[in-house]
């Protein structure tokens, strides 16, 4: 049987009186990567930031790593990128990783790996705002990798990347995913379904669908995930 990192049960989101995530009822896989997927607006940001303990919940549970979410014993435990780079301009991309490191303690071995994972071992003394923006994204997700964590998620990580370094760090992900770490990754670009093991597909604060990629579109007959979203769409609002 598959072990859960995250259970979601009946949760709910609301900010400004307005409902941002409405009953979300869900599981993310240890050792899988499990694709959000829906457009700007839809939730995503909100419900990751629900994940990682950051986001005040409405009502519902959020378990994380068998603890509730935002659980100080869960800070080594999770990686976390949000869509805005979260590291130091004025600091080298080593001098990033290495402040970051001391934080976890851990030690200049598994700076160098980090690096090397996000492809950036060639840029390790360049000043972090002299890079671009897709560069320092990779700086933000080496620092999220840093502590080995057993949950990684991630907003966007692919966003202004060109499509060799996507490829990239999608192989990446499922390196991490293959020595056991839970990776949720979001996107609104579909086309990036297909290299996900799992996919949630949100729209307007609700999941309208969970499930393998072959299995949604063999439910909808669909030719692609775009496609079956809308299939999913049209049929919700009929229903």
């Amino acid at each position: 049987m598959m072990k859960m990192a995250v259970t979601v049960r009946a949760l709910e989101v609301v900010r400004g009186g307005i409902p941002v995530l409405r009953g979300l009822d869900f599981g993310v896989a240890s050792g899988e990567v499990t694709g959000l997927l829906g457009p700007s607006g839809c939730g995503k940001s909100t419900l990751m930031r629900t994940l990682v303990g950051v986001q005040r919940v409405t009502s519902g549970e959020v378990e994380v790593l068998g603890a509730p979410a935002g659980a100080a014993s869960l800070r080594r435990e999770i990686g976390y990128v949000s869509q805005q780079p979260s590291v130091y301009d004025d600091l080298t991309v080593t001098e990033n990783l290495r402040f970051f490191a001391r934080i976890l303690g851990v030690g200049d071995e598994r700076v160098a790996e980090c690096l090397a994972l996000v492809a950036l071992d060639g840029h390790a003394h360049r000043i972090v705002g002299r890079l671009s923006g897709g560069e320092r994204s990779r700086v933000s997700l080496a620092v999220a990798l840093l502590g080995e964590p057993r949950l990684l998620v991630l907003d966007e990580p692919t966003v202004g990347l060109d499509p060799v370094l996507r490829v990239e760090l999608w192989d990446t992900f499922h390196r991490l995913a293959d020595d056991g770490a839970a990776v949720l990754v979001s996107s609104h670009v579909m086309d990036e379904a297909s290299r996900c093991d799992r996919l949630l597909l949100m729209r307007e604060g609700r999941l309208i669908a969970d499930g393998t990629p072959s299995g949604l579109l063999d439910r909808t007959r669909a030719e692609d995930i775009e496609h079956a979203f809308l299939s999913l769409v049209r049929n919700e609002e009929a229903a």
